[in-house]
């Protein structure tokens, strides 16, 4: 869309194009009902929130901003370098942390077949008594189960809690905040975020729109409760006059660097183009930050299946120590 646009292609036509070349057949039916409300006479901001709820609120407000500034062309270029930019790094994080999340559990299933199968052999062996290969009690077909709910049911209610959390503003809210107080988590939450409402703040102040709307659009654009939860009494500060960098520095949000500079720039009227530098150099801080945590996070993982490992070896050799003694 914002080749198109900026090369002179009428909307009607570029939505029809992108219509045509995505290879989401969902996006697909939202252009074509897009297109056929801006042929009726819609705005493309009113025609694309009639999926408000299938669209960021952040490409609703840009696209608003677009067409009030005549920047359409730009705004739908930044949005795509924006987006390409999550969707990368979001496959770069599950491909780092895939293979020691196989093993933690390889490791638990080859566990649960053991207590499982040594239950079955047990009962086969003339009514013998199963291995309990823990020392936990857990044999046989009951042991099995047990030791999944033990293991998997954590982990599962904690991923469809967060999942939960994350799909509604007051979760995010409730949330985000005890995330960041983890030092290496909320390190890399915070350098997203400031990344995200440097881009996003100086993109719409570049476009021309108001600053409370602009600040708004900015913080919700970070993703993160903590900053969400800050944008009213940010706001309150500069409508009282005080300037932005005092304001956000209230927040206790912004590191005291970022602070310097957004002070720097508002006494050269330069705050969107030092802004626009400084997301990109968060940007690549919260890559490096989310490097360090998904070696932080494989090497949990990887030593929970060292454990696991370590425990059943243990085990053995205990059992083999007993029967060993038993003999003499």
């Amino acid at each position: 869309m914002g080749r198109m646009l900026e090369a002179g292609v009428d909307v009607r036509k570029a939505l029809k194009t992108s219509s045509s070349h995505t290879a989401d057949p969902r996006l697909a039916v939202i252009l074509n009902d897009v297109s056929k409300c801006v042929k009726q006479g819609d705005d493309l901001t009113t025609a694309f929130s009639r999926h408000e709820d299938r669209l960021p609120t952040l490409f609703l407000n840009l696209l608003n901003v677009g067409e009030q500034t005549g920047s359409l062309p730009e705004i739908f270029s930044s949005l795509a370098d924006y987006y390409e930019a999550n969707v990368k790094r979001m496959v770069e994080f599950r491909s780092q942390i895939a293979w020691p999340v196989i093993q933690l559990f390889a490791a638990i299933f080859i566990i649960g077949g053991l207590i499982y199968l040594l239950g079955i052999l047990g009962q086969a062996n003339a009514g013998g008594e199963a291995e309990d290969i823990l020392g936990l009690g857990l044999v046989g077909t009951s042991g099995s189960i047990a030791w999944f709910m033990l293991t998997l049911g954590p982990i599962t209610a904690t991923w469809i809690g967060y999942k939960v959390m994350t799909r509604n503003l007051a979760g995010q809210k409730a949330l985000d905040p005890f995330l960041m107080a983890i030092p290496a988590i909320g390190h890399c939450m915070t350098s997203f975020a400031i990344a995200r409402f440097s881009w996003c703040f100086a993109l719409t102040q570049q476009a021309g729109m108001s600053i409370k709307p602009s600040l708004e659009a900015s913080m919700n654009a970070t993703s993160n409760g903590a900053f969400m939860i800050a944008t009213p009494g940010i706001w309150q500060m500069l409508s009282e006059g005080d300037t932005l960098a005092d304001s956000l520095k209230a927040s206790r949000l912004f590191p005291t660097e970022y602070i310097h500079v957004v002070e720097t720039a508002e006494h050269t009227g330069t705050v969107p183009e030092a802004l626009d530098r400084m997301s990109h150099r968060f940007d690549e801080d919260a890559h490096r930050a989310m490097t360090r945590l998904t070696v932080i996070l494989a090497r949990v993982i990887w030593g929970l299946v060292a454990c696991f490992i370590g425990f059943i070896v243990i085990s053995f050799f205990m059992r083999y120590v007993a029967l060993i003694n038993s003999f003499s």
